[in-house]
């Protein structure tokens, strides 16, 4: 099973060449089609007024073009809010697949440090008790037995456990 030829880089050169061409060629064609879309739906929507006529009639045409700039105001506004609602909506959403994926944590490093430490770097200047736990503990001396048998006299350390081997001896 061989492998396919690598391109080179020429070859890959000439051909992006050709995509950005084409691209750009696209984009140009479409900033045409929409500077042609709102010609015609400017042609369509607002006539030229006809401004010939006295003062009454020029008036007259102003207040129409107020009417109808309250009204697109108006819409502009309505569809402002539906933009802003719809990219709350849209936060919340990502929020919640974040939410739902779960958060990698990152693995803790171990760290040693006191339980006066602990509380310093949590509490601040409020930390006054000290946690030193082992001054708090009790002292207990070890009592040291005093019966040190001689490893020699072996007689004494049977005759001194034989009553233990009757107490286990039944009869």
């Amino acid at each position: 099973m061989s492998e396919g030829k690598k391109m080179t880089s020429s070859r890959r050169h000439h051909l992006k060449s050709l995509v950005l061409q084409i691209a750009a060629a696209w984009i140009e064609q479409e900033a045409k089609d929409i500077t042609a879309a709102k010609e015609a739906y400017m042609a369509e929507h607002c006539a030229t007024p006809d401004l010939s006529g006295d003062q009454a009639a020029l008036m007259e045409i102003c207040k129409k073009l107020h009417q109808a700039l309250d009204k697109i105001d108006e819409e502009r506004y309505d569809a402002e809010a539906k933009v802003q609602k719809s990219d709350k909506e849209i936060e919340d959403l990502k929020l919640k697949v974040v939410d739902l994926a779960g958060v990698k944590k990152p693995a803790l490093k171990k760290v040693r440090m006191s339980a006066d430490a602990m509380l310093k770097a949590l509490l601040g200047g409020q930390h006054k008790v000290t946690m030193d736990l082992r001054s708090n503990l009790k002292q207990v001396k070890k009592e040291v037995k005093e019966e040190t048998v001689d490893a020699g006299d072996w007689r004494k350390n049977v005759e001194g456990k034989a009553d233990r081997k009757k107490m286990f001896e039944t009869s």
